[in-house]
C-alpha cells in the first residue's frame, strides 16, 4: 500500500491492520469493489469526465447552465469544483496538460475533443479556463485560447474565454506571497 500516493509506512500499517480487523464479508466486498474499479469506470461521452454510466451525473443534471463551460486538467480539478457547490455550469476534463519536456503534445490530451464539443454546441456561450497557474497549464491555457479564437472567427459566433483569477488566498500575509502572486493579485483586482 505504500505505492499509493499520499500512503508512508505508517499509514500502510494502520491500513493493512484494519482490513485484517474487518468482517471477511466487509472485505469481499472492498476487494470486488477495487476488482471492478477499472472495468466500470469510463469516460463521460460529454465531458470525459469518469462515470460508470454514458454521461456523468453533472452532464445529465438538467439544472446546470450548460452554456458555461470550465475547462481543467484532471478529474481531481473538477471535484475540487463540485466540492463547495461553488458552481452551476458544465465542465470538459482534459486529461492532462501540455508539458513538451516530458513529450505530452496538445494531440495528447483532450483539446480537440473540447473544440468539436464547442462547434456543435452553439449553447456554448462562456469557456473558463480552469488550468492550473504553472508554466505548462499556461502554457496549455493559451494555447486553448487561441484555438477558441480561431472557432469564434470560422463560426463568426459569440462566445467569452476568461481565465480564473489569481491572487491571494483568503488569510494569507502579504509579507509571505512572492511577487507573481502579488502582480496576478493586483492585474486581477475588483471593485471593493
Amino acid at each position: 500500500m505504500e505505492r499509493l500516493p499520499g500512503i508512508g509506512e505508517k499509514t500502510a500499517n494502520r491500513l493493512a491492520f484494519y482490513f485484517l480487523r474487518l468482517p471477511d464479508e466487509d472485505l469481499k466486498e472492498f476487494a470486488a469493489n477495487i476488482n471492478d474499479l477499472k472495468s466500470k469506470t469510463k469516460m463521460c461521452k460529454v465531458c470525459l469526465n469518469l462515470t460508470e454510466n454514458d454521461l456523468c451525473p453533472i452532464c445529465e443534471d438538467a439544472k446546470r447552465d450548460f452554456g458555461v463551460v470550465t475547462v481543467v486538467e484532471s478529474v481531481l480539478d473538477l471535484l475540487s469544483f463540485e466540492t463547495g457547490n461553488i458552481y452551476q455550469g458544465v465542465y470538459h476534463v482534459l486529461h492532462g496538460k501540455i508539458d513538451p519536456l516530458n513529450h505530452v503534445d496538445p494531440d495528447d490530451i483532450k483539446i480537440s475533443e473540447l473544440l468539436v464539443r464547442i462547434k456543435k454546441s452553439p449553447e456554448i456561450t462562456e469557456v473558463i479556463l480552469a488550468t492550473n497557474p504553472d508554466m505548462e497549464g499556461e502554457a496549455t491555457a493559451i494555447y486553448i485560447k487561441n484555438q477558441l479564437e480561431e472557432l469564434k472567427k470560422t463560426q463568426k459566433r459569440e462566445m467569452k474565454i476568461t481565465r480564473l483569477a489569481y491572487g491571494l488566498p483568503i488569510g494569507a500575509n502579504l509579507e509571505y506571497a512572492d511577487y507573481m502572486t502579488l502582480k496576478k493579485a493586483i492585474e486581477g483586482r475588483n471593485r471593493f
